[in-house]
């Protein structure tokens, strides 16, 4: 007994020694990739084009996945960014993949940014990668170990359901000079559980505080009037300023904000599953900003994207979506962007900080009308085809455009919820 305990204790010290190792050479005020890379609309049609490639495997069939080295690190730093500002360079060499990571910390006293360099090769003819080399900064450590950490990390962790999913369907990965290739088999079992997890993870039967907050407003709207997005937010933020802590009001908020997004955009695992709406006589109501569903939508769609990754990701994926609507939709929109660029701002706000978090619950809790936290943006332009908007603004770098979208960001920061953060 006291051998496995002392067994226990070194495995536990081993995994804390290699954590603080981590934090004390991989921490630095200086990232090891520079942190310019940005998108451009045509990086995120790539990108997302990139990682659903496998969608076109039916399920129980073997597939492949070819990558270069460019698909790769777009791939990779899009996926990055969506989670926190970060960068990544991934090269080939000897035929291992050599990944330079860099992500932004949190504020704190140790640095700014965490430096990770490690490589991954096929090693005795394993058609799976390994951990061949790790570096905390600039210290070199034993692969092995490392490899043997992480896994255990992730083991009792969250992480645990998503590196599942994301590594059981791969059946090999080939490294080649000029390219990497990925084949998978993806069960109908897997995918469930992908599209069950990738949905918050919720029963399905239950509802959370925060649906049951939203059902109850439902119940009691006259349906005769327009539903409000104040009308979801207010009640919801209140019942977040009363179960928050200053530890948990982050989370609290990340949470009204994507119950919000289920029920007004319809995506994913409905706020309101259908099963309860049919066992009541409440129905599915639009939600409007200035008598517009569409500005609901757009607003709340951009404060989700930035909650749960970040505002630049955020702004480029409102602007590729209306030069998308510019050739072939309802056309380019400053209404629209006016929505987004306001909704990324109040995820910013929402989740910046604990202190800034229970401030906006609190400010949400008392607000009287939309107003409150989306400027009006009737008076822009908007409805031009692509030919319309080449000839009034060129393109999204010209002089014009940008001074447009300067009054536009004026509007937004001068909104008093915005202004007191």
């Amino acid at each position: 007994m006291k051998t496995l305990l002392r067994l226990l204790f070194a495995c536990l010290a081993t995994v804390l020694l290699f954590c603080a190792v981590l934090v004390f050479f991989g921490v630095s005020d200086t990232p090891d990739v520079a942190l310019k890379w940005s998108l451009t609309p045509a990086d995120i049609m790539r990108a997302k084009k990139i990682l659903h490639e496998g969608s076109k495997t039916k399920p129980d069939e073997i597939g492949t996945l070819e990558l270069t080295r460019a698909d790769l690190n777009l791939a990779t730093n899009y996926l990055l960014n969506r989670y926190s500002k970060s960068a990544v360079n991934i090269s080939v060499k000897e035929n291992k993949l050599k990944f330079i990571v860099t992500a932004t910390l949190p504020e704190n006293r140790l640095g700014k940014y965490v430096n990770i360099t490690f490589r991954l090769g096929n090693e005795d003819n394993n058609p799976l990668p390994s951990l061949t080399k790790f570096k905390a900064g600039k210290l070199l450590l034993p692969s092995k170990l490392a490899e043997l950490v992480i896994s255990k990390v992730i083991e009792h962790t969250s992480l645990k359901d998503y590196f599942i999913l994301a590594t059981h369907p791969i059946e090999a990965v080939r490294i080649d000079a000029d390219k990497i290739v990925i084949t998978y088999h993806s069960n109908r079992e897997t995918l469930a559980k992908a599209r069950d997890l990738l949905t918050h993870g919720t029963e399905k039967t239950a509802l959370n505080p925060y649906q049951q907050q939203l059902l109850d407003v439902l119940a009691h709207h006259d349906p005769n009037w327009r539903l409000s997005l104040a009308e979801l937010l207010k009640p919801l933020f209140a019942l977040a300023y009363q179960r928050s802590t200053l530890d948990t009001a982050i989370e609290e908020n990340k949470q009204v904000i994507f119950t919000v997004n289920d029920y007004v955009n319809k995506e994913g695992q409905q706020a309101l599953p259908s099963h309860l709406l049919d066992a009541t006589s409440i129905r599915q109501t639009p939600t409007f900003l200035y008598k517009r569903i569409d500005l609901a939508q757009h607003f709340i769609g951009s404060a989700t994207i930035t909650a749960s990754a970040n505002g630049q990701l955020a702004q480029m994926m409102g602007e590729e979506k209306e030069l998308s609507d510019a050739k072939s939709g309802s056309g380019f929109s400053f209404v629209d962007l006016t929505a987004d660029k306001a909704g990324t701002r109040f995820g910013e706000v929402a989740t910046a900080s604990p202190e800034s978090a229970r401030k906006l619950q609190k400010i949400m809790s008392e607000i009287t009308h939309y107003r409150d936290f989306m400027p009006d943006p009737t008076h822009f332009p908007e409805h031009m085809n692509e030919a319309e908007f080449k000839k009034r603004y060129g393109s999204i770098e010209s002089p014009i455009y940008k001074k447009l979208v300067k009054q536009i960001d004026a509007q937004v920061a001068g909104v008093a919820i915005y202004k007191t953060q």
